[in-house]
């Protein structure tokens, strides 16, 4: 039976970097970290690659985990900062904000890439940016009493 979504990841070049953004910047708890140098053998079995270097770090926002991969190996390959969200794979994260538009300013600020401003669609306002390696994530603000 599945209970639910317990965390998504997201492999990255600079996991410094990609934790400064998440955590500094959007707020994400950080919960744990963790690394090896070829030396984890059931983190091997899971992954299903042989002799894996890796850092990570968990985050944690309200119910939800993000986890954040720093490979150095295997070598990855390089995603294109402005894949498109059409692109098979996950398309972007959404996070849930309580005024969109102040968190608009303040991670704009913070140097998030939007394409434009938050989109009113009625009962909800949403626009997506990307975090400091391309990666899509969705601002999404709830206006009207409803679960989606």
């Amino acid at each position: 039976m599945i209970t639910g979504i317990h965390h998504v990841a997201i492999s990255v070049p600079d996991l410094d970097k990609a934790v400064g953004f998440y955590h500094e910047i959007l707020g994400f708890e950080k919960v744990f970290s963790n690394s090896w140098f070829g030396d984890r053998e059931q983190a091997d079995q899971v992954i299903g690659l042989e002799r894996t270097h890796a850092k990570v770090q968990m985050l944690k926002a309200g119910n939800a985990y993000l986890e954040l991969w720093e490979y150095i190996k295997p070598k990855p390959g390089a995603q294109s900062f402005n894949y498109s969200p059409a692109n098979h794979g996950i398309a972007h994260i959404a996070l849930q904000v309580t005024n969109i538009h102040d968190e608009f300013v303040r991670l704009s600020n913070a140097g998030m890439t939007f394409h434009q401003e938050p989109v009113d669609l009625g009962n909800s306002f949403a626009i997506y940016g990307r975090d400091p390696f391309g990666n899509i994530i969705e601002l999404y603000e709830v206006t009207w009493e409803r679960a989606i």
